[in-house]
């Protein structure tokens, strides 16, 4: 209707006669009264008609949103939401990775009869009970007992143990439903700075998790003479040897090896042995024991 006003010629002269030979009846003589009565009311209605359209448009603007602060709070929740998955991601981690990382505890023999006991960590290599863990773990043990999440504990025999690359293969005795095969990720891929989280049982607290980042490739740890090491500053404790260093997406890229520190605890350099390396002893150490 509005549109009609707007574009619509003013009346300002009377209309001319109409042409129909039918004309409507109507009031004889003429109207210009009533016209310009009728055009003042016209026009007040059509400039009311414009400046209702300004204060109603004008409303309309006021009530609308700015899109700079819109922008704003949708990259604000995008965020929010990205900050939310950290926590999310590191949880579905441990939740997928955990059962396949177990504690492994030894009574070792010791001087006039004495016996003491250690702990350490491994990981579920496969479904026929082979168990990774690092050669100082269960070296001179008498007995190992391995502790799974799942709060079962099963005697543990040694297959193989290579010293010098610090690796050994235990073998458990279950049923192959009840074992969880970790993923072994490819460590040549590994950079500085990548996240990486540790599991294992540091101070005998199982299935213990940890976070960092790769602090550097290709170390060399003088206290096990070991080199090419991954270096990381996710906190690595005693009994956390043996464990797993995992990246974002669950895969094992290292064992966990030692800590070089001045002090007893974490305060230190973490080194874990890339698993590519234990990829290619797999094989020697799954066969017979070869001390």
């Amino acid at each position: 209707m509005m549109g009609d006003m707007v574009t619509g010629p003013l009346p300002y002269e009377p209309p001319e006669p109409s042409t129909d030979p039918s004309p409507v009846p109507g009031p004889s003589g003429p109207q210009r009264p009533q016209n310009r009565t009728a055009i003042a009311a016209a026009a007040l209605v059509v400039i009311g008609a414009i400046g209702g359209g300004a204060l109603g448009a004008e409303a309309i603007l006021s009530r609308t949103p700015a899109p700079t602060p819109a922008a704003i709070t949708r990259s604000t929740s995008t965020s929010a939401a990205a900050q939310a998955q950290t926590p999310s991601s590191a949880t579905a981690i441990y939740q997928q990775a955990s059962p396949g990382v177990v504690t492994i505890t030894t009574q070792v023999g010791g001087r006039f009869g004495r016996s003491g006991e250690g702990t350490g960590s491994g990981i579920v290599l496969n479904t026929n009970g082979d168990i990774l863990t690092n050669a100082h773990v269960v070296a001179s043990a008498n007995t190992i007992q391995i502790s799974f999440k799942d709060g079962r504990t099963l005697p543990a025999t040694l297959v193989n143990s290579n010293t010098s690359a610090d690796l050994a293969v235990v073998r458990v005795s279950a049923a192959a439903s009840s074992l969880h095969p970790l993923i072994m990720g490819n460590s040549d891929t590994v950079q500085v700075g990548d996240q990486v989280y540790a599991i294992g049982a540091p101070f005998g607290l199982p299935e213990s998790m940890t976070a960092g980042i790769v602090s550097g490739l290709n170390r060399h740890n003088a206290a096990s003479g070991l080199s090419g090491l991954i270096q990381t500053d996710a906190p690595i404790n005693p009994g956390n040897s043996g464990g797993a260093l995992l990246n974002t997406q669950g895969q094992v890229i290292g064992i966990n090896d030692s800590i070089e520190s001045p002090i007893a605890g974490n305060v230190g350099i973490g080194f874990a042995i890339p698993i590519n390396v234990v990829k290619q002893m797999l094989s020697s150490l799954e066969g017979a024991p070869n001390q």
